[in-house]
């Protein structure tokens, strides 16, 4: 297996990277659009600039590096940002897509591709495979354009849904909910949490493990992968709080209106993974197993 990685720089990226840079059988190609930040922890580990957006570009990587397997994690993922910057947005998200489906075309590759809760409107959840999407948001919007190039490909694809994923990235600004909690409390600050979405939190591990088990198995179609367990945002912060010992009394619980926000979110998503678990071997991790993790890899 040949096995090339869009956004290696990004958390899910770095994840796969970690996990699979001494599988036995696979030949790891790790693409990014910025220089490669994980050169100095997986110097063995090819690398090659990739800019998705770029069609031309796209067509000659993946020709000349003949991958058997692509697993796309490159995307623009701030909802705020995506309401706000529409047409980069639509670039990064859609465009990328319709240039790689057009290269596992030609190439015969096996593309898998990360998509999100946000293709649904948030009324129901937790939500099988066949529920209807139907987005709220521009992020979500083109999320669900991208699916439908996905899904028109001539070659075999995989679409990978995801929630809320958490974990620890090297090199990277952005943080995650358990460590903004942990870090904001011991820093001695009050927090206002969301208490009235829905969400079965996703560990970054088993995101990568999820997709690894769907390349192995050459799966095709669509799978949700998430963590098993429905929390608010409030409910995952008081978790946080009581691990570390924290005072849980400086977390507020507050509606997500309560926030002026450009993108709206889904109230209600998260995931049922019976079909991962059963079709792919899935297990993920509970969110206190979770937090037990980002502690070791943190403190």
């Amino acid at each position: 297996m040949r096995l090339l990685i869009t956004g290696s720089n990004g958390l899910l990226g770095q994840q796969l990277v970690a996990r699979l840079h001494q599988e036995p059988g696979v030949e790891l190609i790790a693409t990014s659009r910025g220089a490669n930040k994980l050169a100095g922890l997986y110097p063995a580990v090819r690398f090659v600039p990739l800019d998705v957006t770029d069609r031309a570009q796209v067509l000659r990587v993946l020709a000349e590096e003949q991958p058997t397997h692509l697993i796309h994690t490159a995307a623009m993922t701030n909802a705020d940002e995506c309401e706000l910057n529409r047409e980069d947005c639509w670039r990064q998200n859609v465009t990328a897509v319709e240039n790689l489906v057009a290269a596992c075309e030609q190439q015969r590759i096996h593309l898998l591709h990360l998509s999100t809760d946000f293709v649904f409107n948030g009324d129901t959840g937790p939500l099988t495979e066949d529920a209807v999407p139907a987005p709220i948001n521009f992020y979500g919007e083109s999320k669900l354009a991208a699916e439908h190039a996905v899904q028109a490909s001539q070659g075999p694809w995989t679409i990978l849904r995801t929630v809320l994923v958490y974990g620890t990235v090297y090199e990277y600004g952005r943080t995650n909910l358990v460590l903004w909690v942990r870090d904001s409390l011991r820093a001695g600050k009050h927090l206002q949490v969301v208490n009235d979405q829905l969400r079965t939190p996703t560990l970054a591990e088993d995101l990568a493990e999820g997709c690894w088990l769907a390349a192995r198995q050459n799966a095709t179609g669509i799978y949700h992968i998430s963590g098993a367990e429905v929390f608010t945002p409030y409910q995952m912060a008081l978790r946080v709080a009581a691990y570390f010992g924290l005072d849980a009394g400086m977390l507020t619980p507050v509606d997500a209106a309560t926030f002026t926000q450009p993108a709206r979110r889904p109230l209600r998503t998260g995931f049922i993974i019976d079909k991962a678990r059963r079709e792919l071997g899935y297990a993920p991790h509970t969110f206190e197993e979770g937090i037990a993790l980002l502690a070791r890899q943190t403190e």
